[in-house]
């Protein structure tokens, strides 16, 4: 039966597009078609008519209760699925930095040790920056040649671009897609296709707002979308490859220059004790040795 309505819903989103007043001034104008083009107020009596409307309304409003119902228990389970990869992933980047910080250990030095370990270090920092200076000048001019044309990534590393925002971790992409149609969508209205190396994007009758290749592939089953406010889609995408950054969303796309992107950083006082003990020794090995009293040495 919805099948026999959809095919109707260009000609209807066509016209609720056009008119300013939203809902209803549609409503206003579909009676006032039926006052002057047909006897829906004259060919019966009134109280048939009025009856024939309140059925409808009851009817559809029904429907659109139990479709909204299960909209909403799709976020929700979209939504804990999400929550649950994010930490699951979280967890497991605690895990590889605990298994780091484990491989070393903390040695005490006296002040002259540590004065002559800083001497010599600073001794081969100085060195290699001389051997690099030539090196540097030649590469400098290549990568300004190479990165001719490319925009900066916005705060989240991706772009913010005509028709959508996107930005992204090492391991998915979150694509904010406003709708832009003048009325309120409902999720039924909204076309979306996640495939593993295509994205589609939509409204019902209305051209596709991303139809286009994706820069790399994706994990379909892990992947999601939500629709918020009746206006903007929201997706998740979980990258396949999850140690690149990617330099643009769709085929065609802005190139984003990804020198410029700024890896995400954990935390503290989101990790566990032992393991924000651990990511501060690692972070002492930036201070000058002058003013510590420990060195951190890697167990090779």
């Amino acid at each position: 039966m919805s099948s026999d309505y959809e095919k109707y819903d260009a000609v209807l989103l066509s016209l609720a597009t056009q008119m300013s007043g939203g809902v209803p001034q549609l409503l206003d104008v579909l009676f006032s078609f039926l006052s002057r083009k047909t006897d829906f107020y004259t060919g019966a009596p009134l109280e048939e008519a009025r009856k024939m409307v309140l059925n409808a309304f009851d009817t559809h409003s029904q429907e659109a209760l139990k479709l909204a119902e299960e909209a909403r228990k799709k976020k929700e389970e979209d939504e804990r699925k999400l929550t649950e990869r994010r930490a699951a992933r979280k967890a497991k980047e605690e895990a590889e930095i605990l298994a780091s910080a484990n491989q070393s250990k903390v040695v005490e030095l006296t002040d002259e040790e540590a004065a002559e370990f800083e001497r010599q270090q600073k001794t081969k920092e100085n060195e290699k920056e001389e051997k690099s200076i030539d090196k540097n000048e030649g590469k400098d001019a290549e990568e300004e040649e190479d990165e001719k044309g490319k925009i900066k990534p916005n705060a989240g590393n991706g772009a913010d671009l005509d028709n959508y925002k996107w930005t992204q971790t090492l391991d998915e992409i979150d694509l904010t897609v406003p709708l832009k149609v003048g009325f309120p969508v409902k999720t039924r209205d909204v076309v979306v296709k996640i495939e593993k190396s295509h994205l589609y994007v939509g409204v019902k009758g209305h051209p596709p707002i991303i139809d286009g290749k994706l820069r790399a592939q994706i994990k379909v089953e892990n992947s999601s979308w939500t629709l918020e406010k009746s206006s903007v889609v929201v997706l998740n995408l979980e990258k396949v490859n999850g140690m690149e950054w990617w330099d643009h969303l769709i085929e065609g796309d802005p190139i984003i220059n990804t020198k410029k992107v700024q890896p995400e950083n954990s935390k503290l006082s989101d990790l566990d004790g032992e393991t924000r003990a651990m990511v501060r020794i690692f972070h002492e090995k930036t201070i000058p040795l002058s003013t510590l009293k420990i060195l951190v040495v890697s167990v090779l």
